[in-house]
């Protein structure tokens, strides 16, 4: 086969920009300290410990103000925020923290160092990032196989996912074609033109797009086994689609749907569910009881702003298509659904001007760690859902009540990937979320998942 360009993958690029943050960070330190009046961060044997403690801050506040969203980190403008927020807060809790620390310098003018050290390492890295990682040179060029009804839709999933994801044209796979395609960017070629499109392009990849395996002639099936067995990387289209954009793609699994959702492993993990209550249990905890100090606080705002009941409990389906009460604190108007269900939209006329406040500091969601003690919910899982909206929503969307094998959750991964859900579309695109996290929970999407919804809180996301 022919030569193919260098193409970084997702998580290689995000291990990359994790290293060399950490990278370009201590080597800017360490040039400071070394040519300037600068001994507040100087690391030694006895003083490691500093460094572990800075990259493990800039490493978590990274993630909360989404340092390492590739969107973001394609484009200088975008990423600027991020990184002005991460090093603000990072250089704040180190200050913060001086049993883990270096004990403040005398001489305060080193603080400005430290600070704006971190700071131009940075943007210096970052900027080279921009310049030479996410140019065209590093794109993955792909070339998709499948039918045309699906094309549209797939472009614009990888687009959206992955900015260096280049889909350079597109092979029809149906024996009756009709007319060629034309989309913007995207060629359509003959089947006969696929080892020359290979080699002209340099292709990295080839994915297969077929909703139906039986659509592909037997003459593109011969030249995918060769090109196969030649160690060309070829893939099927939802497992592309999974591992780039992180949601199982239900409109797209067909009759073999199986294969899709082997649920069994996490679900029967006896391990990572003890600690997972264990965990639920000393959150509940913590949550209640700072619930209780901020409840004099509501009761006040909802006496005056809210004028009615304190606490609203609604009928919700839970684990196993389970009926609990959820808890929450009342944001609506009195009787806002005398008509009947409705969709929850953004800028509802019926929240009220204190239960907006509530929404929007999540401050209404505090009960439902009550919900979390009794053993209705999880801390994280999929959002619990109305049984009017479940009935509804389970003969338009295909496999909807498979989120009911696990506890819905106070956060999930649909949570912090998308906004709230207030329509079918949405509703779907949450549910591919939610299957993919009930698919690869663990403790580390877990822990991913509550580090994001801080982000969620603070960039007032959702409704």
């Amino acid at each position: 086969m022919a030569k193919k360009g260098i193409h970084f993958e997702i998580s290689e690029r995000k291990i990359l920009l994790r290293i060399l943050d950490t990278v370009s960070i201590l080597a800017v330190l360490y040039f400071v300290s070394n040519t300037f009046d600068f001994d507040y961060f100087t690391i030694t044997k006895e003083k490691w410990r500093w460094a572990f403690v800075l990259i493990l801050y800039i490493t978590i506040f990274g993630t909360i103000f989404e340092l390492y969203d590739l969107q973001k980190s394609s484009k200088i403008e975008k990423i600027a925020t991020s990184i002005v927020f991460t090093v603000s807060i990072t250089v704040l809790f180190y200050f913060l923290t001086p049993f883990f620390t270096p004990i403040l310098p005398e001489n305060r003018l080193q603080i400005v160092y430290f600070y704006f050290s971190i700071l131009v390492a940075l943007f210096i890295w970052r900027f080279a990032y921009v310049t030479f990682i996410t140019s065209p040179r590093f794109y993955k060029k792909v070339l998709i196989i499948g039918e045309t009804s699906n094309i549209e839709a797939i472009i614009d999933a990888f687009k959206n996912a992955d900015p260096n994801y280049k889909i350079i044209g597109f092979i029809n796979c149906e024996k009756r074609k009709s007319d060629k395609i034309k989309f913007k960017g995207i060629v359509e070629y003959s089947p006969k033109q696929i080892y020359q499109v290979i080699k002209d392009e340099l292709i990295s990849e080839i994915v297969v797009a077929s909703y139906n395996s039986a659509t592909i002639t037997p003459e593109i099936y011969r030249d995918l086994i060769t090109l196969l067995e030649g160690g060309f990387p070829i893939k099927e289209y939802t497992q592309v689609y999974e591992d780039m954009m992180q949601r199982v793609p239900v409109q797209f699994v067909g009759k073999d749907f199986y294969k899709y959702f082997p649920f069994s492993r996490s679900n029967h993990n006896k391990l990572y569910l003890f600690f997972q209550r264990l965990f639920d249990i000393f959150i509940a905890i913590l949550g209640i009881s700072l619930g209780i100090l901020l409840l004099p606080f509501i009761l006040i705002g909802n006496f005056i702003g809210n004028k009615g009941p304190l606490f609203y409990t609604q009928e919700r389906i839970g684990k196993n298509g389970n009926l609990f009460r959820i808890i929450k604190f009342r944001t609506m108007i009195k009787n806002a659904e005398a008509s009947g269900a409705v969709w929850a939209k953004k800028n509802d006329t019926r929240i009220t001007p204190f239960g907006r406040f509530l929404r929007n500091t999540r401050f209404d969601e505090f009960p439902q760690f009550l919900n979390i003690l009794k053993g209705d919910m999880s801390l994280i899982g999929p959002r619990p859902e109305r049984p009017h909206f479940v009935r509804q929503l389970s003969q338009l969307l295909p496999f909807y009540e498979t989120r009911h094998i696990v506890k819905p959750g106070l956060t999930g991964w649909a949570q912090v990937k998308t906004r709230y859900g207030s329509s079918v579309d949405e509703s779907l695109l949450k549910l591919q979320y939610d299957l993919y996290y009930i698919k690869h929970r663990s403790f580390l999407l877990d822990a991913n998942i509550f580090i994001k919804t801080l982000s969620t809180v603070i960039f007032y996301r959702g409704q």
